[in-house]
């Protein structure tokens, strides 16, 4: 009955997720993803599920886009865990509709200038691989930019911060 009660919550889950998915028409382009283009310096906050405290670790960053097309390169680097660097390719869809695998949800420009995107995919998270939803915000301008990541678990109401970065932009 409790794998029956999962299964039917999980399902309600993506077929709402999915329909929000296709109401959504927001777009975003590569004229978005200007400012984000180069070298930044800063720091990973995360979230340790097994002691439910934050940890904090320096973090580098750069952002390239692959000429003539709608990719990015974000290449990590982590100055203390050498190991742990890595590299990933980002699409913006034909349609703008999403940025890689996620889901488009909001953006706008505030106040400073700065641009905000919010995005949402299905996924698993936690210490068990539990379903949950997972929403980036990004935010970024001329001179700083911010990668947050909230998980929703499947059947739960709260958002928790999974884990944050914070960058400035590195001086020539």
């Amino acid at each position: 009955m409790k794998l029956f009660k999962t299964s039917l919550i999980l399902l309600l889950s993506i077929l709402g997720l999915s329909f929000s998915f296709q109401k959504n028409n927001l777009k975003i382009t590569t004229k978005d993803f200007k400012q984000l283009i180069g070298n930044w310096e800063g720091s990973l906050t995360y979230l340790d599920y097994s002691t439910a405290k934050p940890y904090t670790m320096p973090a580098n960053i750069e952002v390239i886009r692959i000429k003539k097309t709608n990719s990015y390169i974000f290449a990590s680097k982590y100055p203390n865990e050498a190991n742990a660097n890595s590299s990933d390719t980002i699409t913006i869809s034909k349609a703008g509709n999403f940025f890689g695998k996620e889901a488009v949800k909001a953006k706008k420009k505030l106040a400073n200038g700065d641009t905000e995107i919010i995005t949402e995919e299905l996924g698993k998270d936690g210490n068990d691989d539990m379903p949950a939803i997972i929403r980036h915000t990004y935010t970024f301008g001329e001179l700083s930019f911010c990668n947050k990541k909230e998980v929703q678990f499947i059947g739960k109401a709260e958002w928790i911060k999974r884990h944050e970065y914070s960058y400035k932009r590195k001086k020539a």
